[in-house]
């Protein structure tokens, strides 16, 4: 499959990318590099270091040294204001570079990826916000006392992230650490570390102060486990899959540091028989086959009033068969690969799964080989599918959708929240009062109404039951990110 023309700017960076750590480009201490691959082609894109213990050690130290000299919490609100409105506009400005790797390290529509990398700017603009409004504040007591409290930064800050959303959850990561005045050591995940990377030479060139963020590339067993377990991390924020969640919930035991968790979901999609059903089904499909299903909050569980049920799933097929599947770097393209050849075989190996349990796969079901080497999976949607089968139960993390007939509103909610996630979900109804009933009865930490996928960094963001703890963007995320100090003085 022929691609499209690469940047002149993106061809030299994946010449060579290197780790950031203590303001300097730098190779892995062993000398070890590991194979990038591109999701379109198969082949190997470039390599990358191949940090491990060592190297994170070493991060971790340039983040404490950074954060003990407060060379950036010490800096005034305002100058640190400045800083990460400049990394966002340096993102805004470096769109296309960006939109263009991020696109090659995950297969993702550069259409799309685009986008995100606009999403990712807002984040940091956003939080140049925060540095001035950080606010302590006065406690009431008796006239001999004066008693007030001061939120002060947590320290070093561990980040995490996946691969679906990179450059994104970067930034929500880095984000609110540096408006807190903290010090970060993010690990990317190691299908797609390049954006980070990136990132990370951006805060340098936008005056972030060297050691204050740091990126070290590498594998979850041996760079994510060494970040997680380092006794000098004072958090870890981590978003994943709920598997590798409890391991990082483990890992961080030694000493007792903060951990917030943004893990799995398998979201329920509820479309109802008064929807209006030309926007439920183009939500539906956006809720399904963004970024090939590769989305936390992926709305795979469509599940439809029994009254509307065969028509919608006509519309919905339809509408699935005549996506165009491509070379992401096309700005036509409406849905890439998967992200790697362990995704793919999970993937199909899921849809075999579905056929076994005697669900139908009513279009779709298999690799889309007429694209050549690359993880390409057709769109696929099931139908006959019950709640309790391991297609509906279980995070595939593709773009396979399960059909489920309810038969009103109380069956809904029941079966949405028959799951042992709660990260998201999305009703369509024009009755406002059942939206707001269902929106109530949902156990999740986002419920969308009308619309899909929504977010935006003034709003938070976290799951409930397994789908993980704590939120991140938006004013809550501060509380994650800032300690609070009491302090009495004695005025006698």
């Amino acid at each position: 499959m022929a691609q499209a023309e690469l940047l002149p700017e993106v061809t030299k960076f994946v010449d060579a990318p290197k780790m950031v750590i203590g303001g300097k480009s730098v190779d892995a201490t062993s000398g070890e590099m590991f194979d990038v691959i591109n999701p379109a082609t198969g082949q190997v894109l470039t390599q990358v270091p191949r940090g491990g213990a060592l190297d994170v050690d070493a991060a971790v130290n340039a983040a404490r040294e950074a954060h003990q000299d407060r060379r950036w919490a010490g800096l005034r609100p305002g100058k640190r204001t400045e800083v990460l409105y400049k990394i966002g506009e340096l993102i805004k400005r470096n769109i296309s570079e960006l939109a263009q790797l991020e696109s090659l390290d995950s297969g993702k529509p550069v259409s799309i990826a685009s986008g995100e990398m606009w999403a990712a700017g807002d984040v940091f603009r956003y939080y140049a916000g925060w540095p001035t409004k950080v606010f302590g504040e006065t406690n009431p007591t008796d006239d001999n006392m004066f008693v007030y409290s001061l939120r002060e930064p947590v320290g070093v800050c561990g980040g995490i992230i996946p691969w679906n959303f990179p450059l994104i959850m970067a930034a929500w990561k880095v984000g609110p650490a540096l408006a807190c005045g903290n010090t970060v050591v993010l690990k990317p995940a190691e299908q797609t570390p390049l954006t980070a990377i990136r990132l990370g030479e951006l805060c340098l060139e936008a005056g972030v102060p060297e050691g204050v963020v740091n990126v070290v590339s590498g594998f979850g067993h041996e760079a994510g486990q060494a970040l997680a377990q380092h006794g000098d991390v004072d958090k870890i924020a981590f978003t994943g899959s709920t598997e590798v969640g409890r391991k990082i919930l483990h890992a961080s035991e030694g000493n007792l540091k903060r951990v917030t968790l943004e893990l799995g979901g398998k979201s329920p999609n509820i479309v109802f028989s008064d929807a209006n059903m030309k926007r439920a089904i183009k939500g539906s499909m956006n809720g399904v086959f963004l970024n090939s299903g590769q989305v936390c909050t992926a709305g795979t569980r469509i599940l439809v009033e029994r009254s509307v049920h065969d028509d919608f799933v006509t519309s919905l097929l339809d509408s699935t068969a005549a996506m165009k599947l491509g070379d992401p770097l096309k700005e036509d393209t409406q849905m890439g690969p998967v992200v790697s050849q362990e995704q793919l075989e999970r993937v199909t190996g899921y849809i075999e799964i579905g056929r076994s349990e005697g669900a139908e796969v009513a279009v779709g079901g298999a690799r889309a080989t007429e694209l050549g080497d690359g993880y390409f999976v057709q769109p696929t949607v099931f139908t006959g599918v019950r709640n309790d089968m391991r297609i509906a139960q279980e995070e595939i993390f593709g773009p396979v959708a399960a059909v489920i007939e309810v038969a009103d509103v109380d069956e809904a909610i029941a079966v949405a929240n028959d799951t042992i996630y709660g990260l998201a979900a999305a009703v369509w109804t024009s009755d406002v009062t059942k939206a707001h009933k269902v929106a109530r009865g949902i156990k999740a930490g986002t419920v969308w109404v009308n619309t899909a996928g929504n977010v935006e960094p003034s709003v938070s963001f976290g799951g409930y039951k397994q789908s993980g703890f704590g939120r991140e963007l938006g004013k809550h995320s501060i509380d994650t990110y800032t300690q609070t100090k009491s302090v009495w003085v004695n005025l006698r």
